[in-house]
């Protein structure tokens, strides 16, 4: 089992509040933090049923898009990538996410965004295996049942004994599935949404039996792939604090709040919360370009 460090945040809390960080961004140099733990049993099954391809779905900036394509490099699969957004089409080469993964051998299969919706449906499915033969299909985000025993291995056994609080960002709603299955009952699992709406806690119940946890929507500063100049300034300044860098899509957003909430005092006197680091940082460049069109402050990580 791959386990990850834990690194204490050298900030002073009130009240003996102490913050630690899981580093899973560290477990691999492309397939990082949760997509790793996601896709390794995905992985071992596509092989397992002979399968030479996978395809999978993902938005402009998809962390997900990415690791897919450095798993198929890593593990010798042809990978296929449908894509929300049909006006990306002649924009690869400017979205260092989508560039990267065509470097890496992807194939992209671009679908308007209503077409993008019905994902799901079988017939769009079955009009992909007309196009592309047979593949192994792994959802948005990669979370199914596979993907949930992989993040059930986020937590050590030290992990479920020293922590009174897990905290995890979240967008499809596998990574905290997995962290609440494995975590012990006294502990409290919060989830950080980055997007707008709690559907989420829908999709979690499909996974999990557990009652520990509970969704916080507060910090999504506007919506998936949104962010704000006090969003970017937080990452600037806690990356000098900590030399420790967050992305703005997920991470960022939930560090932001676990600091808002222990200076309101949600946490009690003497808690010890672990955040889980889950990576994403690929998408940084692409959210820098962005971010300069519109002539705003950039993450200065590399400066």
């Amino acid at each position: 089992m791959e386990k990850s460090q834990n690194q204490k945040i050298e900030m002073v809390f009130p009240n003996g509040i102490e913050l630690y960080i899981k580093r899973e961004d560290l477990l691999h140099p492309i397939i990082s933090g949760n997509k790793f733990r996601k896709l390794k049993y995905n992985l071992e099954e596509a092989k397992k049923l002979g399968f030479k391809k996978i395809l999978t779905f993902g938005g402009a900036f998809s962390n997900h898009i990415v690791a897919v394509a450095g798993a198929g490099v890593a593990f010798g699969f042809e990978t296929i990538g449908v894509i929300r957004g049909e006006e990306l089409i002649d924009k690869v080469q400017e979205n260092p996410s989508l560039a990267f993964a065509q470097q890496n051998g992807m194939r992209f299969h671009f679908v308007d965004r209503t077409t993008y919706r019905d994902k799901s449906d079988k017939k769009f499915v079955e009009s992909l295996h007309d196009l592309y033969g047979d593949f192994y299909l792994i959802p948005e985000g990669g979370t199914n049942q596979l993907a949930i025993k992989g993040c059930e291995e986020i937590l050590t056994a030290k992990d479920k004994s020293t922590f009174d609080f897990v905290c995890c960002a979240m967008g499809t709603g596998g990574t905290i599935s997995g962290i609440i299955n494995s975590a012990n009952a006294t502990q409290e699992i919060i989830g950080f949404s980055s997007l707008k709406g709690g559907f989420l806690s829908d999709v979690i119940r499909n996974f999990v039996q557990k009652e520990n946890w509970n969704i916080n929507c507060e910090y999504h500063f506007g919506g998936y792939g949104k962010v704000s100049d006090e969003l970017i300034r937080f990452l600037n300044i806690f990356h000098q604090q900590t030399n420790i860098s967050l992305d703005p899509i997920y991470t960022g957003k939930m560090m932001f709040g676990i600091l808002d909430l222990i200076q309101k005092d949600y946490f009690p006197a003497h808690s010890k919360i672990l955040a889980i680091h889950t990576g994403g940082l690929q998408g940084i460049s692409g959210m820098n370009n962005l971010l300069r069109k519109k002539n705003k402050e950039t993450i200065q990580y590399n400066d």
